[in-house]
């Protein structure tokens, strides 16, 4: 297949994938700039097709995968925060005595461990979208399409 494939293809496909990282200096710029790409090359290229179709799926994927954390972790860090919270009664406080007794935050360490393996989720999907973002875009310069992993096919 490397042989049929022109210059021009390797640099367009290397740059789709190269252009997913424009999210950090433009919003959705990770969908937007590959899309354009994509859809503008995508009748007379065919290896710029399927990388295209690869980068947009990724894309896609690694928002959904982000939504669902986010989505998870809403509850657990509001009523962690309301727990926490909660234990502060105001009135209580008014008074002079000062008590350490620390009962009503026995639950809080559970709590704070999902948050710690949620956040480290999250971490984890950013270095999986970073690192196969580079790895595609060096597999795309060869001459190769590169099948992200853990990618859900949107667009067949």
């Amino acid at each position: 297949m490397e042989s049929t494939i022109s210059k021009h293809e390797k640099n367009l496909a290397a740059i789709i994938h190269l252009s997913t990282f424009s999210k950090y200096f433009i919003p959705f710029g990770n969908f937007i700039i590959p899309l354009l790409l994509w859809t503008s090359n995508k009748e007379k290229l065919g290896f710029v097709d399927e990388n295209g179709k690869q980068a947009i799926n990724f894309q896609i994927s690694i928002l959904l995968y982000s939504i669902i954390l986010g989505l998870v972790a809403i509850p657990i860090v509001l009523f962690t925060a309301w727990e926490f919270v909660g234990f502060a009664n105001l009135l209580e406080h008014n008074r002079h005595d000062v008590d350490f007794n620390f009962e009503h935050l026995s639950g809080f360490g559970w709590n704070a461990g999902l948050i710690g393996l949620i956040g480290m989720l999250g971490i984890a999907l950013l270095i999986t979208d970073v690192f196969c973002s580079i790895i595609a875009t060096i597999r795309a310069n060869e001459g190769t399409v590169y099948k992200y992993p853990f990618t859900i096919a949107f667009i067949k």
